[in-house]
């Protein structure tokens, strides 16, 4: 299409390759030099790796002849000049440097850099993990403060319409401050929300991008969320009432408005096919088609693989609106290794949540994984690894014995847990396949991970239909998060779960991205209260926060050793131990009356005969069989 051309035409005829050196007598020296912007805009002095990149924004600006410093302690190590004219990269060794504001000299034309003190060091920076409980969120559809401005002055054209799915609705940074008692009542402790990050894309409808996965501007929260600073005192005020904010970056791709796009640094910075690279641009492509993703992430690990089918994963574009990045020139990829470090020290986030992980070339996401864990070895990153197999994900976990790779990423999103409830929730449990065996025989291919305890399970998201589909089915729902919450899992909640919130992609995707009822103003019901909800959107809003608040600091569930035994006479029962202590979650995966000998499960209860359901605060004896309601789900703590 016309944007592939575009691509190309923005950088032919640019004349250099990229090159190395601060002193090329055959460059003009420009008095009027004109720097539109630097990247990172600011760093930090004291890093494990002591070099920084910069990227350089201006017209010609790679034709400025010398760049210099008199900065004690800063080296300029190399420059390298690209294919456009307009960029131009520093790499600067700061080994020795003190915070201040460094002097940079591009010819004639002195810019003022600003070094700073890091608030901590990287061993101090502690990332989510399996005593946490994450909750995800849209921010454009959970909340609006009451300054919030519906249009923003040099924003790309867009309209906010809550009546629109695939429109921006007009949710806030503000709006989600106001609400941060609600997450702690919930009895969630890690808040991850989808991308905040400038989106300065028009709204056309058929491509919005109001679900902001189309940065143009990784350096910049989007403005109709607000600015680094809301987002910085937001962290401040989350970390104040005990939670922590996970992250969601993108290195797969890119907004179409991107700088990068009307200007292309390098021929090789997006992945565009080799007959449109040779093509030039010309006329002639622009109405050609880009290279489109198979959406299949198997070719990525497959023995097999062709490579026609490796290159339609990795290379291959979303959508016509999200240029694919090519992780492999190694300029841009530090561009990208350094943006996240700069969140963490800017912003103080907790973690991150990588889109699209195997997408993007292997090697380099294992390089910045490597790099992210060396200055921050108790930092966490989950990687969307959408594959319903456990050894395909098992496989992108760090220090996989089933890869010769070493992927380095800590955690992994099981997609397989997600895929198996979606279909036991409408099944009988059987003596074989169906309904909670799918669990079962899901979780006994937990040897393939290094570390269980490290996978984040979920029982729906942003990108799936709603747990409840276009129902309020309360048995299956309390079903499927008793066992997220006491498995040997990291769970993640979608927002809404609690109060019933459904929906499915069958509608649009917008129908699984309702606005969260009470979060705009004009709302008729303000489900962040208890007033303002129904009685069935309480009972479960109180049902779950019960279970959520049980959970924290509980080291049964966050340490001890799981048991399964597989589902007999419909019944699926899972237990936890550590310490003496034992917790049996008891799941009925039939819509009948069922019974379970507690003689087959002597080896957990032992010589138990009094268990409290921690659900209902109810008494059980356990000296004598149990008899269970048709889907009824008991957690029994012992």
């Amino acid at each position: 299409m016309a944007g592939t051309a575009m691509l190309l035409a923005a950088c032919t005829g640019n004349g250099s390759s990229p090159t190395d050196g601060s002193d090329n007598d055959d460059l003009q020296d420009t008095a009027n030099l004109t720097i539109d912007r630097i990247e990172p805009t600011d760093w930090f002095v004291g890093m494990k790796n002591p070099q920084v990149q910069l990227m350089v924004y201006g017209k010609d600006i790679a034709t400025v002849k010398k760049v210099t410093t008199d900065y004690a302690g800063v080296r300029i190590d190399s420059i390298v000049r690209l294919d456009s004219p307009n960029y131009l990269l520093l790499y600067l060794n700061l080994n020795g440097a003190k915070a201040g504001t460094m002097t940079l000299k591009f010819g004639k034309k002195e810019i003022g850099y600003q070094l700073k003190e890091r608030e901590m060091p990287g061993t101090e920076r502690r990332g989510f993990d399996i005593s946490d409980v994450l909750y995800l969120l849209m921010p454009d559809r959970f909340a609006q403060g009451p300054n919030h401005n519906p249009q923003v002055e040099g924003m790309q054209a867009y309209k906010e319409d809550r009546n629109a799915h695939s429109l921006r609705h007009g949710g806030d940074l503000e709006g989600l401050s106001q609400h941060l008692d609600y997450f702690c009542e919930l009895g969630v402790t890690a808040l991850w929300f989808t991308p905040i990050l400038e989106n300065d894309s028009p709204d056309n409808g058929e491509w919005s991008t109001y679900h902001g996965y189309a940065c143009t501007n990784y350096y910049r929260v989007d403005p109709r969320f607000g600015t680094n600073d809301d987002y910085r005192r937001l962290i401040d005020a989350c970390h104040a009432k005990g939670l922590k904010v996970v992250m969601d970056m993108i290195f797969n791709h890119c907004g179409f408005e991107h700088p990068w796009v009307a200007d292309m640094p390098a021929k090789d910075w997006f992945n565009l096919p080799e007959w449109l690279k040779e093509s030039g641009g010309t006329s002639d492509s622009r109405n050609t088609s880009f290279l489109q993703t198979s959406y299949k992430l198997t070719p990525v690990l497959d023995p097999y693989a062709s490579e026609v089918d490796k290159r339609e994963t990795q290379e291959g574009w979303f959508v016509s609106t999200m240029p694919d990045l090519n992780q492999r020139n190694p300029h841009l990829m530090r561009y990208l290794i350094q943006n996240s470090i700069w969140w963490i020290e800017t912003a103080g986030i907790d973690g991150i949540r990588m889109d699209t992980y195997p997408y993007a070339f292997r090697e380099p996401m294992a390089q910045w994984m490597k790099e992210l864990d060396e200055e921050y070895p108790n930092f966490n990153t989950v990687g969307e690894t959408w594959v319903t197999q456990p050894a395909y994900t098992a496989t992108w976990q760090a220090n996989s014995q089933l890869s010769t790779l070493n992927s380095y990423l800590k955690t992994v999103m099981d997609f397989s847990f997600q895929e198996k409830l979606d279909s036991a929730k409408h099944e009988e449990t059987d003596n074989w396949w169906r309904g909670m065996n799918r669990l079962y025989n899901s979780f006994c291919y937990d040897y393939l991970y290094p570390n269980p305890s490290s996978v984040m399970a979920f029982i729906d998201n942003h990108d799936t239909d709603r747990f409840l589909g276009n129902g309020r089915d309360s048995l299956a729902l309390k079903q499927a998060l008793a066992l997220l919450l006491t498995v040997r899992r990291i769970p993640q909640l979608y927002y809404g779960t609690e109060i019933l919130m459904n929906g499915t992609k069958e509608v649009t995707d917008g129908d699984v991205r309702k606005d969260f009822p009470g979060g705009f103003p004009g709302d008729r019901h303000d489900c962040f209260t208890p007033a303002g909800r129904s009685l069935a959107e309480n009972s479960m809003f109180a049902w779950l926060s019960r279970l959520l608040h049980w959970r924290q600091g509980n080291k049964v569930i966050t340490e001890g050793t799981m048991t399964q035994f597989i589902p007999y006479n419909g019944i699926y029962v899972i237990a936890r131990r550590h310490s003496g202590k034992t917790v049996l979650t008891i799941l009925n995966g039939t819509t009948r009356a069922a019974t379970m000998p507690v003689k087959r499960y002597e080896e957990v209860i032992r010589q138990t005969t009094r268990a409290k359901d921690i659900l209902t605060n109810r008494y059980y004896d356990l000296s004598k069989d149990l008899t269970m309601k048709p889907r009824q789900t008991l957690i029994l703590e012992f």
